[in-house]
């Protein structure tokens, strides 16, 4: 086999196999859809606040990436306007519910969209909100890329989630648990620094947002030439 033959036939199962984990992602939240505001509300609570307390003042137009059934969408100052994406249909009927019973009129529309092609234009947003996402992605750097594209120069890219720790203790705990993680559909190996490492953003910030520093806040400011 040629060496263009074999790069081809490499996309090409890395394509089956990204396509392959978006359907377990589906089907795996479509059992988690009527339980999981019960199971993860209260635990997730803090974080979520967290972040949206750190959207910068002049936010105007956010992203919420991997909305889930939208149990962030009322925390979100009536003066931010919030798009919405998903992959689960189940997730996003039970957002569509929350957005009516609590009257979100600053929730602009909620998508079935894949967050690693999304579909808006460039820098069509003050900001992109990525809670509990960025370690259940197949591609989190195509994400990341993205996100960076949708949001303009100088804007905010918000990603809460349990990162694996660098070293230390932590970083040895993080490995036995790995495997449990797994079976929940959570990469426990994606760290701060393998995201702050990507093109075209700049860590500015890493802080504890709940559980005693389990979930960790990382703010990124987007920057393009």
């Amino acid at each position: 086999m040629t060496d263009d033959r074999a790069h081809t036939a490499e996309k090409s199962g890395t394509a089956v196999a990204t396509a392959m984990r978006a359907t377990d992602v589906i089907a795996a939240y479509a059992r988690w859809a009527p339980i999981y505001d019960v199971v993860f509300g209260r635990i997730m609570e803090s974080s979520r606040r967290a972040a949206v307390a750190a959207l910068p003042p002049d936010t105007r137009r956010v992203l919420e990436v991997g909305v889930g059934t939208g149990i962030s969408l009322p925390d979100y100052p009536s003066s931010v306007r919030v798009t919405g994406i998903d992959l689960s249909p189940d997730m996003l009927a039970k957002a569509r519910q929350r957005i009516a019973a609590e009257k979100l009129t600053n929730v602009e529309a909620i998508l079935e969209m894949d967050a690693a092609r999304l579909e808006f234009a460039d820098d069509a947003f003050d900001c992109a909100m990525a809670m509990y996402v960025m370690t259940v992605v197949p591609d989190p750097a195509r994400v990341m890329s993205e996100m960076r594209r949708i949001v303009r120069p100088g804007g905010r890219i918000l990603a809460v989630s349990h990162f694996a720790p660098e070293s230390g203790v932590r970083a040895r705990i993080g490995g036995l648990l790995s495997p449990m993680g797994r079976l929940l559909g959570w990469n426990t190996t994606i760290r701060a620094s393998t995201l702050a490492a990507l093109p075209g953003v700049r860590l500015l910030s890493n802080r504890a947002a709940g559980l005693g520093g389990f979930y960790r806040l990382l703010e990124f400011e987007v920057a393009k030439v």
